[in-house]
């Protein structure tokens, strides 16, 4: 059984640390699937209790909820296999609930068995783990029934229904419990644009090439925008690479204005030129990077 170590910081960062050991000595089995961030759950409860000798409840019960001021918050995995949710209780109990499917599906209403702990199981097992205030199981067996779930983008999780039973170290003593997750629906995924204007220039003062365009999106975000101007000029290849950053408001398209320094000693000439561009930002409802990529010949003009 693991340790139950005095100090609510002390505990977590052990709870972190053997984690992030066991992945880097590849001894997780079947976990797969980037877990978003975590998302703070509108509405939410959790309620366990178990036996006299199940070692994670003492024999006593938990009941939490937002309701009562208690802090939740859920994240799924990208590919809706795993939902994690961790419990802040206004009385200074903290808890981790994990409930996944078996490698390779999803998520979805039904009865789980044969579960193994999170996330150790392996192959066609699903995982399940009640862990927290300083308690958890080296190994357990159980089972979940998912009642209701769903699902938005990028592991957005928006409903939770489910049952649990688990008994650790392979006893007889069990651990059951129910959760209930609710969330509005799924905010809107970031979505950029992105315009290479087709002229720009060459200074004949530095033989830098100067580039501009615009880029839109349905968030307020900040948009880097970066790529590489090519030229062939007087038969030698000149390239250089730039990067430049906007803040962009949805409805309006921001101007973006970016100089390309020659990696080599030959300059930017008036001429034809390739401009390839990516804007880039990160999702602020998700997390995740959101790219766009534009490819477009350019006529440079001296400047």
């Amino acid at each position: 059984m693991t340790l139950s170590m005095p100090g609510r910081a002390l505990t977590r960062l052990t709870v972190v640390l053997v984690l992030a050991l066991a992945l880097a000595t590849g001894t997780t089995g079947g976990w797969t699937g980037a877990v978003a961030h975590a998302q703070t759950v509108e509405s939410g409860s959790l309620d366990f209790t178990g036996d006299a000798d199940d070692w994670i409840s003492g024999g006593q019960s938990y009941s939490y909820s937002t309701t009562s001021q208690d802090r939740f918050d859920v994240s799924g995995s990208a590919d809706n296999r795993v939902v994690s949710l961790s419990v802040d209780g206004a009385n200074g109990d903290w808890w981790y609930l994990d409930l996944a499917a078996p490698s390779g599906s999803t998520l979805t209403p039904g009865e789980y068995t044969d579960a193994a702990r999170y996330p150790f199981n392996e192959g066609a097992r699903p995982g399940l783990s009640l862990s927290g205030n300083g308690r958890g199981c080296n190994t357990l067996t159980g089972s979940f029934t998912v009642l209701d779930v769903e699902f938005g983008p990028n592991g957005y999780v928006q409903t939770l229904h489910a049952t649990f039973e688990q008994h650790c170290e392979g006893g007889t003593a069990a651990l059951r419990g129910e959760v209930r997750v609710g969330n509005p629906s799924p905010p809107a995924e970031l979505g950029l644009g992105l315009d290479v204007a087709t002229d720009g220039g060459a200074s004949t003062l530095n033989g830098n090439a100067t580039v501009h365009g615009t880029v839109s999106c349905n968030q307020p975000v900040r948009v880097t925008v970066s790529g590489s101007v090519t030229q062939v000029a007087k038969k030698t290849l000149v390239k250089g690479s730039y990067s430049t950053a906007v803040s962009c408001e949805p409805g309006t398209p921001a101007a973006w204005t970016a100089v390309a320094v020659p990696s080599g000693s030959a300059p930017f000439i008036k001429g034809d030129a390739e401009v390839a561009a990516r804007a880039s930002a990160t999702d602020p409802n998700y997390g995740g990077a959101v790219t766009v990529d534009r490819t477009v010949a350019v006529s440079l003009d001296k400047a």
